[in-house]
């Protein structure tokens, strides 16, 4: 196992530096995610160049995060298209980079965010466009020979463990794996109180699945509409040793 830290270093991978990836390796990462906000501007040469300072600080990338939004699940083919394609390019800059896996955002019909509750996103017409879109995702994965990463969470259309198994599984894809990050889904007082037996369920459910998890925290917070916040590893209320 690995301990990485995701967003370390702020903004895409134009800000990274030796001196930040020194830094990176003193405080006891061994690796770290990129940010790409725009795959078709990354060069040989940057490549090269961004592969030489993490073997030199002796940092892994363990996966690309691509910032293509939420529109894998748009209503509208030409949006769908081009961020599939925005995907593809992001699959051939894993391979090159040596990254095992890319990160696969599901997306949101919420016009202000990604990560942002609609009223639609647990449709079965969201569900099938994201299936639909990640499967063109997925091929151009399997061509590079690299692994996509999906994430979910209770505001998105992959709000549980059953349904991230049930995409998965609909996806049908050898190269999609699961970004454990179980935080993101507790949408009830039920979840808050019980987080031993919302972890139970996905490792029961999607274990076998499992590429990395992301490590955090959450508390709820007191007042009268239910309210969640997130919260520093090991001051909140997740059963870490679960």
């Amino acid at each position: 196992m690995l301990l990485g830290a995701a967003g370390r270093i702020p903004g895409d991978w134009r800000n990274i530096t030796p001196e930040l990836l020194t830094e990176v390796s003193g405080e006891g990462f061994g690796a770290l995610n990129i940010i790409v906000r725009d795959p078709f501007s990354m060069t040989s040469q940057d490549i090269v160049r961004l592969k030489a300072m993490f073997e030199d600080a002796g940092v892994l990338i363990v996966q690309t995060y691509g910032a293509y939004g939420g529109g894998l699940v748009s209503p509208h083919r030409s949006e769908r298209e081009a961020t599939i394609e925005f995907a593809r390019r992001m699959c051939g800059l894993t391979a090159q980079l040596g990254s095992p896996n890319t990160y696969l955002r599901p997306g949101s019909l919420n016009p202000n965010g990604p990560w942002l509750p609609h009223p639609d996103n647990r449709s079965d017409e969201v569900f099938d466009r994201l299936v639909d879109s990640t499967r063109e995702f997925c091929q151009a994965a399997e061509d590079e020979g690299v692994m996509v990463a999906v994430e979910g969470g209770a505001v998105s259309p992959l709000y549980s463990a059953r349904r991230v198994r049930d995409f998965i599984e609909a996806v049908g894809s050898p190269a999609l794996g699961f970004n454990q990050d179980p935080v993101n889904f507790v949408g009830s007082l039920e979840d808050a109180y019980d987080t031993t037996g919302l972890l139970a369920e996905f490792f029961d459910l999607t274990g076998e699945f499992t590429l990395g998890a992301h490590t955090k925290d959450f508390t709820v917070v007191d007042q009268l509409m239910v309210r969640f916040e997130e919260e520093e590893i090991g001051s909140g209320m997740l059963d870490h040793v679960a």
